[in-house]
């Protein structure tokens, strides 16, 4: 979609820059690259987010948010936004990408709605299409596709959140009914914070320890009927409602409660555990461990749209903050007539611009995330290794996006003064809204413990079935690189190849291959460390293992969120090959080596420390950073116009152009001011003047003297 800013004459950067070409962005060209696979779902979705029928209305009480959520699911029912993903002989399209695609264009319109379609259709429906059967398809998929059945997603309990294999509700059969039992024994196994649970849901997919002839088969799903026609509980049903929140207040969360209540055997969604008539249980996937994961792994579309959905919250973010920056004007430190515009000033550069290139990176990143995803679920690279990889991947990302949304909603708040802080600018009431993002759909320090232990087991069969040589040959090795970085030896020949220039320091820095290794070696160094600080876990007791890990669970996440930053900058780094532009080439692998570089300065410690670079190259990231913003600078306003929204979706104020025009007012009234000859005199000019008389009196008298 064509971008809408009013952008006022290009500024240029306070640093020349002397580049042998006058590097610039092809708009178009950068805007179709982002769009990515499935370009066509988002301009589609992007024109429906655009339509004020899905916008937040802001200052709204939760009640009247809440009724216009609700009217707003039918809404996409009429058009026809929601059934990418389900199967076509239910009137979707089998797209499961795609449907990813265009529903996270929803959180620029409204993250409430967002997340409420994504109860809806993302899990309730998705849990229904997934560990369901035919049988179960066609019982209830056409109900909820058109909203006959609004429904929830009952996992999460008050006293497990991310933790799903220990919740305590329980689905007991009842051979003699044909039925299951469900019960919530006490009261930390209410289902709480449910999507649709307060008023609106009719229906859930309830999580539950599955129990029958007294054995416990783990976490299954049941659909089980919760509210009658006038919206009143069934019996045995409970439940109230959350109330407000601190943020998508638009969404009816609330707990729910079962005391004994009965559902039909068949009821249970029972693509990978089925129960018999005489209440035998069977499986096609043997071990208990394998299949929760596998049941889970179904859902992990959650991970993956929050994931994009936060990303285009941060470029909601800096398309306005940037705009604003690029116009605003503030204090007159190089001119007595005209105030400087504070994206020219280095400290603005160094809040907004490193925001940029990570949101850039994530980006990038999610688009590979997508395709894993509708790789996996399209069932053109459906093995049990690709849904372990999809897992660890969304993983990876969802915590770094989340993280980076929440940053640079804030950091652009705060940018943008007491602008910012005004809700017509979007950026608090976007940041309260996004803020459960990061522990949404498992918590991110949770989800980073995952992708780490992940990196270890793929450490370990690295070594499985190698020979005694193959290991001692590697031992070596470490222990070569191990004197070779902490003796100081590397650190020493990168200064004699610099040769004391900071100039080749600089090159050296900037250099693809040298970000790649830096990056990619503080993972594999760390996963080493990690793997021998915890090969003797697996013969210790589970108090003593679990003590051990315990020990290290800080290393852990710090390995795993330098692991999913390298998967970014990778991502970044794959990007630039599909541009074709040479300028916008230039103009992107700046913004990649600001983000690498600005990873490696956030860790410098870490690299200093252990020996990986010298204290010369060390020194220069600083002045090189500063040098790459400067040269960023003058495309601030390209690189966010590539990202495509318009006015309709950013609907914030200080975006539409509003300051360039008071900043020209102002200019005008001053110019209209000297040419009259009417404007007052400032008092400094008049001491200035004062002052210089007194010193011309004083020399005259002087000379007279001599």
């Amino acid at each position: 979609m064509t971008q809408t800013i009013s952008r006022p004459q290009q500024i240029p950067a306070t640093v020349d820059i002397r580049d042998d070409e006058r590097a610039t962005v092809d708009t178009a060209e950068l805007g179709d690259l982002l769009l990515g696979k499935w370009a066509d779902v988002r301009r589609v979705a992007r024109e429906l987010a655009g339509r004020p029928e899905v916008h937040k209305i802001e200052g709204l009480t939760h009640h009247d948010h809440r009724l216009r959520c609700f009217d707003q699911l039918h809404y996409l029912v009429q058009q026809q936004a929601v059934h990418r993903a389900f199967p076509v002989a239910f009137g979707g399209n089998d797209d499961h990408g795609g449907n990813i695609a265009g529903f996270e264009e929803l959180v620029v319109a409204d993250p409430s709605l967002q997340i409420k379609a994504g109860v809806q259709w993302g899990l309730f429906g998705s849990a229904v299409m997934h560990l369901g059967t035919q049988n179960h398809h066609e019982a209830w998929l056409p109900g909820i596709m058109n909203m006959e059945i609004p429904g929830c997603f009952a996992m999460t309990e008050t006293g497990h959140g991310s933790d799903v294999a220990s919740i305590a509700t329980t689905a007991t059969f009842d051979a003699a009914t044909d039925e299951f039992v469900i019960n919530t024994p006490f009261r930390a196994a209410w289902k709480d914070y449910i999507g649709n649970g307060a008023i609106d849901g009719r229906a859930a997919v309830v999580f539950a320890q599955l129990i029958t002839n007294g054995v416990n088969h783990g976490v299954h799903g049941l659909y089980v009927e919760l509210r009658t026609e006038d919206g009143s509980f069934k019996p045995g049903v409970g439940g109230e409602d959350d109330g407000i929140k601190g943020g998508l207040n638009g969404i009816d969360n609330g707990r729910l409660h079962f005391t004994d209540v009965r559902v039909p055997r068949t009821n249970l969604l029972n693509r990978y555990g089925d129960v018999a008539e005489d209440g035998t249980y069977t499986s096609p996937i043997a071990s208990p461990g394998r299949r929760f994961f596998t049941m889970l792994g179904t859902l992990v579309q959650g991970r993956v749209s929050l994931d994009g959905a936060a990303v285009a919250a941060s470029k909601l973010a800096l398309t306005a903050a940037v705009t604003y920056s690029t116009q605003r004007r503030q204090f007159n430190a190089s001119s007595d007539l005209k105030e400087e515009v504070l994206m020219d000033y280095q400290r603005h550069q160094r809040r907004l611009l490193p925001r940029l290139a990570a949101t850039y990176a994530a980006s990038f990143a999610h688009e590979e995330l997508l395709e894993k995803f509708d790789d996996v679920f399209s069932g053109a690279h459906d093995t049990d290794e690709d849904r372990q990889d999809l897992e660890t991947l969304a993983a990876a990302l969802k915590p770094l996006s989340t993280w980076l949304a929440l940053d640079t909603l804030q950091e652009c708040r705060e940018a943008t003064g007491g602008q910012g802080f005004l809700i017509e600018n979007r950026f608090a009431s976007l940041r309260a809204d996004l803020d459960v993002y990061v522990t949404f759909e498992g918590d991110n320090t949770v989800l980073l413990q995952l992708v780490a232990k992940r990196l270890l087991t793929d450490y370990a069969k690295e070594f499985k079935g190698v020979d005694f040589g193959v290991l001692a040959r590697y031992a070596v090795s470490q222990a070569a690189g191990r004197t070779l970085h902490r003796s100081g030896l590397r650190r020493v020949a990168q200064t004699v190849a610099d040769s004391g220039s900071g100039k080749k320091s600089a090159i050296a820095l900037r250099d693809e291959a040298t970000q790649h290794e830096l990056l990619s070696d503080r993972v594999q160094t760390r996963v080493a460390e990690l793997a021998g600080a915890l090969r003797g876990a697996r013969g210790m007791s589970q108090e003593k293992s679990a003590a051990l890990f315990n020990q290290h669970q800080n290393e852990l996440i710090e390995v795993a969120h330098a692991h999913a930053e390298l998967l970014q900058w990778e991502a970044f780094t794959r990007g630039l090959k599909e541009i074709e532009d040479p300028g916008t080439r230039e103009v992107l692998t700046r913004l990649r080596d600001l983000f690498g570089l600005c990873l490696i300065e956030k860790d410098l410690a870490w690299f200093l420390m252990n020996g990986r670079l010298s204290s010369q190259r060390a020194r220069t990231l600083d002045g090189y950073i500063n040098r790459l913003l400067a040269k960023i600078r003058p495309h601030a306003l390209d690189l966010v116009e590539a990202f495509g929204y318009g006015q309709e979706h950013l609907r914030s104020e200080i975006a539409t152009g509003v300051e360039d025009r008071r900043q020209e007012e102002a200019a005008e009234y001053m110019r209209r001011r000297r040419a009259g000859g009417d404007a007052p005199i400032d008092e400094k000019t008049l001491l200035a003047r004062a002052a210089k008389d007194k010193k011309a009196k004083k020399a005259k008298k002087a000379a007279r003297a001599k």
